[in-house]
């Protein structure tokens, strides 16, 4: 039987339709959505789960209307500024994944005031994955790989998969154990794809804004139940426990 995840990664799909549903406009789904978020940070970090990630923004979700890019942006800082105290007061550590680069200036100034706010934090860490795409971070690692090799200052035989990991943008943190889907949607669309090789995966058919601790205590007990075995067979296994 497994123990509890040291690191859960939850996709937050389904505010929009969550906010159809009810006959609101997307916006109020998303703001719903940001409350969820920070109810589940406290929820996780209630049950000692070490690392939380929350897919926030993906490097696709550039696409969306500008209408919409600019609201999730300043929800995003929003979170956090709102947050800032209960983060340090709880000893969470804030960080980010994804090219911070692109997002506008008060949104990554923010956010950069709270990872340095908290960065002593040791109960938990917070990841928000901003501006994220699991294969944009692949490609950006290779390129580093790339220029770092035709410097002479990397060897190919030195490249490995501990060599690909220090150049990722997820290096500081471990993989995934648990990973949550909401909105009923049965795939990782480019979240920690390299990270989750081994996750288990847990698709609630609920919208996001609808998340509650039950949802999560339901994933939690079915990631309890779920063999580890990395490729080992289960007699291994249970003889090594």
């Amino acid at each position: 039987m497994s123990c509890k995840p040291e690191h859960i990664a939850i996709i937050m799909d389904g505010n929009g339709r969550w906010a159809a549903a009810h006959g609101e406009p997307r916006a109020v789904g998303h703001r719903t959505g940001v409350k969820t978020a920070t109810k589940t940070f406290i929820a996780c970090h209630d049950r000692g789960i070490a690392h939380l990630t929350l897919y926030a923004f993906s490097f696709a979700n550039w696409r969306r209307p500008q209408e919409e890019i600019d609201l999730l942006m300043a929800l995003c800082q929003q979170f956090v500024e709102d947050n800032q105290a209960q983060f340090i007061e709880r000893s969470v550590r804030l960080q980010v994944i994804g090219d911070l680069e692109e997002l506008p200036t008060a949104t990554r100034r923010a956010i950069e005031a709270g990872v340095d706010a908290t960065k002593n934090g040791e109960s938990m860490t917070l990841t928000l994955a901003l501006g994220y795409g699991g294969r944009n971070d692949l490609v950006g690692a290779v390129r580093a790989i790339a220029a770092r090799a035709q410097a002479g200052l990397l060897l190919p035989e030195e490249i490995d998969e501990t060599s690909l990991r220090s150049f990722l943008t997820t290096d500081a943190l471990p993989d995934p154990d648990l990973v949550i889907r909401t909105g009923g949607e049965k795939r990782l669309s480019d979240f920690l794809i390299f990270e989750s090789a081994y996750a288990e995966l847990f698709f609630a058919e609920l919208m996001w804004p609808a998340f509650d601790e039950t949802v999560l205590d339901e994933a939690i007990a079915a990631y309890e139940r779920r063999e580890r075995r990395y490729g080992r067979t289960g007699a291994q296994v249970a003889a090594s426990a």
